[in-house]
């Protein structure tokens, strides 16, 4: 029906909105809030495109509702019956949607299945009707151009880390002068890129970086990425920055884990569970601190995941498939899930919730339309001949090149490694996380039958 109909007998208009969303999480880069909500408003994807930054926006109009989060933000919605007429309760979590719906006495109505997770990069548009529920309008926003640059490898290094570097700057732009910044550091190429670009942008603004520390996460001191970290900031010269934050295997918690992100996957859950060990381990240290940078994103961006270890992926399916890692198969794919989306859309929630759980707000630099862009204009198929060794190896070239364009730096470039095997003697995760997927999907169920 159009989002302008007059409702037809039995249904009824939605009584209210109920907006849950913390105004304050969202990072706006170039538009203010009030500027942001009028381009949602529009329902004009060309001009919601143009908002920069990590986002979670919700605008009301009379019977139409405009929703649109980027990567950076999750963005759930619930529709709840009340005899004066249906209410659309929106958050970033599918606890607070509960704890809601229990304040009003109407926790009957609630199950997680029952939430719906507003895709990335798209305008989502609900008519305000129901009973039965409307089927939502998702419009994409974001559909950056595949294969635009040729094979010149300095030139995609420059311009991929070029948009890194204006994101970092303009971030910064935003943060009070002087404020304290965190980097979650492991050494790897995303991580190592930012904290190179940080230093030099740090020194032109402040004189010296000061403000910023890098902090490792590792168990015992036996990490791997305490290792490589060390290993990275001795090429570099940048100990300076470097804490490292050591804890006992006990301090990795599964069960609190599947609680902060309110997911099962196992991958998702086991970097999130090192995610928060080192979140937790930064709060103790530095109880007032509020930045967080981390290189979540990279990984999608540069299509470095080791496709063996997936038997649904195949290079090809990787390589002619437009955001694949970001969005999974799309929102019209079967395996779509509308309660969580699909790709990083559904999977940063690892980085997003154990940092906002704690009270830090993160940005994750790699994870903006800005530089998403540039990233899929590569031509990977020319570049790596379909070739899984070319394809991985891809990545340490561009960003070495990069940072050498940008600021002058060589990248030291170490073998990828994921965050939650790395905290470990770095051979294998399984010392720490169970390997039967079915363990995270029990500890999930059990948590919301509470």
């Amino acid at each position: 029906m159009p989002v302008d109909a007059v409702p037809p007998p039995g249904h009824a208009p939605i009584e209210r909105l109920v907006d849950l969303l913390d105004p304050a999480a969202d990072i706006l880069l170039n538009v203010s809030r009030e500027e942001a909500l009028e381009r949602l408003a529009s329902g004009d994807p060309e001009r919601v495109r143009g908002i920069d930054g990590h986002f979670a926006l919700v605008h009301r109009d009379g019977k139409r509702i405009h929703m649109a989060r980027s990567l950076g933000r999750p963005l759930r919605y619930f529709i709840a019956k009340k005899a004066a007429g249906p209410v659309l309760v929106v958050a970033d979590r599918i606890d607070a949607i509960r704890d809601w719906l229990a304040a009003e006495g109407l926790l009957d109505q609630f199950h997680p299945s029952y939430t719906r997770m507003v895709p990335a990069h798209h305008v989502v548009r609900l008519a305000l009707v129901g009973c039965p529920d409307p089927n939502p309008v998702a419009t994409r926003y974001f559909t950056p151009q595949r294969n635009r640059w040729d094979g010149d490898l300095d030139a995609i290094g420059a311009r991929y880390v070029g948009a890194v570097r204006e994101a970092l700057a303009a971030w910064l732009d935003t943060l009070p002068a002087r404020e304290p910044i965190g980097l979650l550091f492991s050494g790897g190429i995303d991580s190592g890129g930012l904290l190179l670009l940080l230093d030099r942008l740090l020194v032109e603004r402040d004189g010296s970086g000061q403000r910023l520390k890098a902090f490792t996460l590792g168990i015992e001191g036996r990490g791997s990425d305490l290792a490589q970290a060390r290993r990275f900031l001795a090429a570099t010269g940048l100990e300076h920055y470097h804490e490292a934050v050591e804890i006992p295997p006990e301090a990795i918690d599964v069960a609190a884990t599947i609680r902060c992100i309110e997911d099962y996957k196992p991958l998702d859950v086991q970097a999130a569970a090192a995610g928060l060990a080192l979140c937790r381990g930064v709060r103790r240290r530095y109880p007032a601190w509020t930045w967080l940078v981390d290189g979540d994103g990279g990984d999608e961006n540069l299509k470095s995941y080791p496709i063996e270890d997936d038997p649904e992926l195949t290079i090809r399916s990787v390589l002619n498939n437009p955001l694949l890692y970001h969005e999974g198969w799309g929102i019209d794919a079967i395996k779509h899930s509308l309660t969580y989306s699909g790709g990083q859309s559904r999977g940063h929630v690892r980085s997003y919730a154990p940092a906002a759980t704690l009270g830090f707000r993160g940005f994750s630099p790699y994870a903006l339309p800005n530089v998403i862009e540039v990233s899929e204009g590569i031509p990977f198929i020319e570049l790596t001949g379909w070739d899984h060794d070319r394809l991985y190896a891809l990545k340490g070239e561009v960003m070495a090149r990069g940072i050498r364009a940008v600021t002058g730096r060589e990248l030291p470039v170490f073998p990828k490694r994921r965050f939650q095997v790395g905290i470990g003697d770095g051979t294998s995760d399984r010392a720490l996380f169970p390997a039967d997927p079915r363990h995270y999907r029990r500890i999930h169920e059990r948590l919301w039958a509470e």
